[in-house]
């Protein structure tokens, strides 16, 4: 599987420093986007130290991997995509661990968690992690469609019929995430495959970008080179006001 890709961040307009955090890593295939919470609880530590932590374990687990996907393998693929995602679940799960022990180890540092939305791809598979409000995109013949559900108390809400999409967007509340890596020493990690086509483009992203998108806006990001993409966006999130840090990172799938 060949894929493109780029990622950038920026501070936005309003903080004074960056908590989010990527990585992307074609060889392993890799790609993650983290975005800590809480400045005073060192939500940059929490963000950078979750991207490690997800790629060390995906990283220990390469061998495995490969034999797994192996076009020797006798494993259906229902069968692989459910041993994908059990490893997504574990390396993530092990950063929540991790990232929760470092904050009680260090009063400087202790509440610290982070938001993690993660892609690994695995042949003509996509596996999906997710923790928090970051999102994961799927763009595929014109059409974009989100792939994470944010893990918000708005969502609830939303999903519940309490409240409508207008008195979401207004919500004193819309922030508030339901589930972070670290918070605690476990959390529940929604992860879900997908197949991977040529064309096919995916845009992990934190909250300081989705937070001013529109479907018209999303569309015109998605249909732009990968980098001139990620470039737009950040900008286009500065003009919306910039409210928070901005983290795009956009892969595009070249062939199967």
């Amino acid at each position: 599987m060949r894929v493109r890709y780029f990622g950038d961040t920026d501070v936005g307009k309003k903080r004074t420093h960056n908590e989010d955090a990527f990585l992307a890593d074609p060889d392993l295939g890799l790609f993650v986007v983290c975005d800590g919470v809480g400045g005073r609880a060192r939500g940059e530590i929490a963000s950078r130290e979750a991207v490690d932590f997800i790629w060390e374990w995906f990283k220990r687990e390469e061998k495995s991997l490969a034999e797994l996907l192996d076009a020797d393998t006798k494993s259906s693929s229902s069968e692989a995509a459910g041993k994908l995602c059990q490893v997504m679940r574990g390396a993530i799960q092990n950063a929540t661990y991790m990232v929760h022990s470092l904050g009680e180890q260090n009063p400087d540092q202790r509440g610290m968690s982070t938001t993690a939305s993660a892609f690994f791809v695995a042949g003509n598979m996509g596996i999906v992690g997710q923790v928090g409000d970051s999102r994961v995109y799927l763009a595929r013949d014109g059409r974009v469609s989100q792939l994470t559900e944010d893990h918000t108390l708005v969502n609830y809400q939303l999903k519940h019929g309490l409240i409508s999409p207008e008195e979401a967007k207004r919500s004193r509340i819309r922030n508030v995430i339901t589930r972070a890596v670290g918070h605690k020493d476990y959390v529940e990690v929604d992860t879900l495959p997908i197949p991977l086509f040529p064309k096919d483009r995916i845009l992990l992203c934190s909250d300081g970008l989705h937070g001013y998108l529109n479907p018209k806006a999303l569309d015109d990001i998605m249909a732009r080179d990968v980098q001139e993409a990620v470039t737009h966006a950040i900008a286009f999130a500065n003009d919306q006001g910039g409210s928070d840090n901005i983290t795009a990172l956009l892969i595009e799938v070249l062939d199967c």
